[in-house]
């Protein structure tokens, strides 16, 4: 016969294991001996190792009792339950580690992949960090507006980079958040956004389609905060006949420009 201690180490356990083990009913606790004693058996030390087995492989406690007891049809159909349980497991928890790899990531958390992409295209062509920010923030709010068309536009985002002008739009663009009202190239972006914005109406492509109005205003009024040369380039802009910025649209003849 053993001691608590002794059957502890038979079967690679703490005594506190063991004495769970009874609290839960899992290991039925032997009466005590006339000194005050309890003592296992052969018995007891065979259970103990299953309950150790069982457990040690992830099977809950709460089901540990089950299978103890189960014939050997029943434990082989609660090994597979569990075994299924532990797949949704893994699948969730590795939706959990995606998850945080995008939070980790900051853009991929809030924008769908062919945004991101174009962000990388225009740090990979020496877009000024502060910049990309920016214009990150800007497509967040789109993306939500408008995910059914988000990837379209996005494609023709990437033929645009294409053109020569946008090129020089993006190189200028870059350093522009120090720029100060007074500096020349503020005119050159103006006209490289003219020709821009004209031949896009002259093709029919109207940029921010679709945009509820208050978010185009609100997108509008965070572009002109950017710098101290904005509210100039929206002058410039508009003497060109063009007004507002994300969704640009011509100033009705009948207009005054400025």
């Amino acid at each position: 016969m053993l001691t608590i201690s002794q059957l502890a180490a038979y079967a690679g356990v703490t005594v506190a294991a063991v004495r769970h083990y009874h609290r839960i009913g899992l290991l039925p606790e032997p009466e005590r001996d006339r000194s005050g004693y309890r003592s296992y058996d052969a018995a007891a030390v065979v259970r103990l190792i299953r309950i150790h087995v069982l457990a040690g492989a992830g099977v809950p406690l709460a089901q540990v009792e089950d299978l103890l007891d189960a014939g050997a049809e029943e434990f082989a159909e609660g090994v597979r339950q569990i075994d299924r349980r532990l797949r949704a497991e893994v699948r969730e928890l590795r939706g959990t580690r995606e998850r945080l790899a995008r939070l980790a990531a900051g853009e991929q958390l809030a924008l769908p992949a062919s945004v991101v992409g174009y962000l990388d295209r225009l740090r990979s062509l020496g877009v000024e960090e502060r910049y990309v920010e920016k214009e990150r923030d800007a497509w967040i709010v789109v993306a939500a507006q408008v995910p059914d068309r988000i990837d379209a536009v996005i494609a023709k985002k990437h033929e645009d980079l294409d053109h020569p002008d946008v090129l020089r739009l993006y190189g200028l663009l870059s350093g522009a958040l120090d720029w100060t009202a007074e500096d020349p190239r503020v005119v050159e972006v103006a006209d490289i956004l003219d020709r821009i914005t004209t031949r896009a109406f002259e093709s029919g492509d109207v940029g921010g389609a679709g945009l509820d109005d208050r978010v185009v205003a609100l997108l509008d009024a965070a572009a002109a905060r950017t710098s101290p040369a904005a509210e100039r380039l929206l002058v410039l802009l508009a003497q060109r006949g063009w007004k507002g910025i994300t969704r640009v649209e011509p100033i009705p003849a009948t207009t005054e420009r400025t």
